[in-house]
């Protein structure tokens, strides 16, 4: 079994920043890649930004600038540093972990991001 607990969410105002951190724990055999997604209400989960192993990062064009995705390898650990928020950044952030060797993607259980004034 593999875990990931996500923390940093919360409430801010527009332009402020969070950021959000992703520890991943359990039988995990080699990691891929890291990542953030998130799910607003009657919307599909979209991608914002993802870390791979060989430290290649992929990022949303909504984000593009704002956001910063950074990882710790020997933590299993994901953080993404969340600049000048927006109205439409409110959703709830999922984090994942993709293992290539066990060909398993893992999800976390979500943190609310509520950007409101």
């Amino acid at each position: 079994q593999v875990q990931l607990v996500e923390s940093g969410g919360g409430l801010v105002q527009p332009g402020g920043s969070l950021r959000l951190s992703c520890a991943a724990s359990g039988n995990i055999f080699r990691v891929n890649a890291m990542g953030w997604y998130r799910q607003a209400p009657g919307k599909e989960r979209e991608a914002v930004a993802t870390i791979r192993r060989d430290e290649s990062k992929n990022y949303a064009d909504s984000v593009k600038g704002r956001f910063t995705i950074s990882r710790d390898g020997a933590k299993n650990t994901v953080f993404l540093q969340m600049n000048s928020l927006k109205l439409e950044d409110t959703a709830v952030y999922y984090c994942n972990l993709n293992d290539d060797w066990a060909s398993q993607d893992y999800w976390g259980q979500g943190t609310q991001v509520t950007v409101s004034s």
